[in-house]
């Protein structure tokens, strides 16, 4: 295995390469979520008169777009162009989501919306006098437990083969273990890779928990967790173009044809939130496999991408052009 350095790059070609992010369009389509935030200070806390229990009393909300919307996040605040393709509910939390999604720029007309669904949504109770010292207790998960109906799977298709034909890359966020429950069903993983060879020139790279090995003619990537519970080591190596795994601080290794090369991670500061690390990785590699970088100099991008996203507590971190700027120049 081929083990590199942060100094082994060229880091001015990859802030070169950025400059032209405004010319790329890459799809994501798959599972999003609303992350939702609920804040309630302990010293506030009332007890219900109805049921004898501990009220707590929310002075505070915030929300984001999750899952794919977090990689949207992260493509946007460098200036990729996004088109968004997946499933919400016709309920409140759909509404939110698609509006988070609107306020960074990124085109939403492909975003399906079923009365048949709830919106994926994790709802995350803080505890603390404020934003800045409040500590996540038991998250509260909204999921549909049921197929998703061919009326959907079929709308999915349609909008990503419209998308794809303007994109320079798709990223694929396969989000939950529960097979054709969510967005990527056996249906729309065979289709999209089907749509993967017809697309040579378009990237495709799928993050999936539960499925990584049932992709076919795409990049995938997943974390050191999830390759061993999913991927069978005598699959058909042929419809597997490359792969990466995260490894936390260790880096990102990279399988492909001839060789195994391990990328290095960025330093982060303590303390640290990993919520949607793998997002961004996601979105850096991309970024830099649809600009013309180097593979390894495309996962760098993801590693950077992924540092700056962990140090931000509390929240669906995202990194920032500047921030991806400084980090990647060593500067803190």
């Amino acid at each position: 295995m081929k083990k590199m350095k942060i100094s082994d790059f060229n880091v001015d070609n990859i802030i070169d390469r950025l400059k032209n992010i405004e010319k790329i369009t890459i799809t994501v389509v798959g599972d999003y979520s609303l992350d939702k935030y609920v804040y309630s200070d302990p010293a506030r806390d009332e007890l219900s008169v109805e049921t004898g229990l501990i009220a707590y009393q929310i002075h505070d909300t915030a929300k984001y777009a999750g899952i794919g919307g977090t990689v949207t996040n992260n493509l946007r605040s460098v200036g990729a162009n996004v088109i968004c393709i997946g499933l919400v509910g016709n309920d409140g939390e759909g509404f939110e989501m698609i509006r988070e999604l609107k306020k960074t720029g990124a085109d939403v007309e492909k975003m399906i919306v079923s009365d048949d669904i709830q919106t994926n949504t994790y709802l995350k109770p803080m505890r603390g006098q404020n934003r800045q010292n409040s500590v996540e207790i038991n998250r509260l998960d909204f999921r549909n437990f049921k197929a998703t109906s061919k009326n959907a799977e079929d709308k999915i298709i349609k909008n990503l083969r419209k998308a794809v034909s303007v994109s320079h890359g798709v990223i694929i966020t396969d989000q939950f273990i529960d097979r054709n429950h969510g967005v990527i069903t056996d249906k729309v993983r065979t289709e999209i890779s089907r749509i993967a060879l017809e697309y040579p020139n378009v990237f495709f790279c799928a993050d999936s928990r539960g499925f990584i090995n049932e992709f076919k003619n795409v990049i995938q990537k997943c974390n050191e967790f999830e390759i061993k519970k999913t991927v069978n080591n005598a699959e058909n190596k042929e419809t597997i173009k490359t792969r990466f795994v995260t490894l936390g601080g260790k880096g990102v290794k990279i399988y492909s044809e001839n060789e195994t090369v391990l990328v290095p991670s960025f330093k982060a500061k303590p303390p640290l939130d990993f919520c949607g690390a793998g997002d961004a990785t996601n979105a850096g590699i991309m970024i830099g496999l649809t600009l013309g970088l180097k593979i390894e100099e495309s996962v760098l991008l993801g590693a950077c991408m992924a540092s700056i996203t962990i140090e931000q507590i509390g929240i669906t971190g995202v990194a920032g052009y500047d921030q991806i700027i400084n980090k990647i120049n060593g500067k803190k």
